[in-house]
């Protein structure tokens, strides 16, 4: 053989080798990946019954010094949390020193703060458990079990995004009227033999309370993120016009995604994907009124989407607001450890899960079994989008690997 074929024989050899190795590699570490992916989820799935106990075992520290200091960029809890259950079982029975109007917004909520100084958000029950909130998807009062739905589903999916959320019962009139403040006692009326507020917000009305069965008000309380983790106001790229007639961009242009790309800060970092997740996530839950979200400050696009304010969810079993879910179908991507993640909750799995973490919350049962029904099947359309981007696109397109190294002060 000549040298000169000799030459051309070698280099090919070498590009075969090259490639085969690359390719082998890229398997490995995807196989590697994919199996760490399923460890976490038995990992998830051996923890997700929490039982609300008052112990703290191997530690000094109080509840609320726990629960801060597991805050980091970009997650509000970590993987493992053995003292959950003790944190909980504070939020649910702490005295509560202080009762005030919640913060700003649109829906009635009371801000108190607890034994030990720690500020959680309170929203009173408004419905029952299988009364159906008919009309536009954001329709409605909140719904105090959904914030508790939607963080044991976003443990469930491993975003652990959400601030922590517990059920609680609270007694009106010995409870809350002897520490409230005069703005949030100016509020208090009787209804019948119960006792009623309507407390201080945008859509707040003496006309429309929130009453107490007698004096014992059913309701939720969102533990409050510590002050160090100041937040910022984004307006969600796929949030609504607020204007009658006039529509958004994103519902109209089809290559919306791609401008989007260019934007700070969707045009590097994990914020693009974090809205992606994001989507699934109200999807699944029935959620259409995010048009804005909050960020920790200065964060540069590098700190989580915090997943706040879920209550506008679970309000109607038979919604299936596919527009929820377009910045997943009009982007195509997905991150793979989410798309793992919802692949082993199919088959009955998710709805299994939510029932069992929920099990012994205070105000457990917490979700009907039509809005459990609801999850698994939209879940499945949520795996439809998901293939249809696959199959026009490719797997190596729409599949994004994005793990981030977390540390934990």
């Amino acid at each position: 053989m000549k040298l000169k074929q000799r030459v051309v024989l070698l280099a090919i050899l070498l590009v075969i080798f090259i490639f085969t190795k690359v390719f082998l590699i890229d398997n490995l570490d995807t196989s590697a990946a994919n199996r760490e992916d399923q460890r976490a989820f038995h990992r998830m799935m051996t923890g997700l019954r929490v039982e609300l106990a008052p112990k703290l075992d191997h530690t000094l520290q109080s509840p609320w010094e726990i629960a801060a200091q597991w805050v980091v960029p970009r997650e509000v809890y970590p993987e493992e949390t053995p003292e959950l259950g003790a944190i909980m079982h504070a939020m649910a029975t702490k005295k509560i020193i202080k009762a005030d109007v919640g913060y700003k917004g649109t829906q009635l909520k009371a801000l108190l703060i607890l034994e030990g100084g720690q500020k959680v958000v309170f929203k009173p029950k408004r419905y029952s458990r299988d009364y159906v909130v008919e009309g536009e998807p954001y329709a409605g009062y909140d719904r105090h079990n959904a914030e508790v739905a939607a963080f044991h589903l976003d443990r469930i999916l491993g975003f652990r995004r959400a601030p922590l959320v517990v059920g609680r019962f609270v007694n009106l009139r010995t409870e809350i009227k002897p520490v409230a403040t005069e703005q949030l006692l100016s509020t208090f009326l009787t209804v019948g033999n119960n006792t009623c507020f309507y407390g201080k917000c945008y859509y707040c009305r003496e006309t429309e309370p929130a009453c107490a069965d007698g004096d014992t008000m059913e309701g939720s309380v969102t533990l409050w993120l510590p002050d160090v983790w100041p937040l910022q106001k984004h307006r969600h790229p796929w949030g609504r016009t607020y204007r009658e007639g006039k529509l958004a961009r994103w519902e109209y242009d089809e290559s919306y995604c791609d401008a989007v790309k260019k934007t700070s800060p969707y045009d590097s970092g994990p914020r693009l994907l974090d809205i992606i997740d994001t989507s699934v996530f109200d999807y699944l839950i029935g959620n259409a009124d995010r048009h804005h979200y909050e960020s920790f400050q200065d964060d540069e696009g590098a700190s989580m989407l915090i997943l706040l304010d879920n209550a506008k969810s679970f309000g109607n079993p038979s919604l299936d607001e596919r527009s929820i879910l377009a910045p997943l179908y009009q982007c195509c991507i997905i991150r793979v450890s989410t798309w793992n993640r919802l692949n082993y909750l199919k088959n009955g799995v998710l709805k299994s899960a939510l029932k069992s973490a929920m099990a012994h919350d205070p105000i457990s049962p917490v979700l009907s079994d039509p809005h459990l029904d609801a999850v698994d099947q939209r879940l499945l359309s949520v795996l439809a989008t998901v293939k249809q981007c696959t199959d026009q696109f490719g797997m190596d397109t729409v599949l994004v690997e994005d793990r981030m190294p977390l540390s934990h002060l």
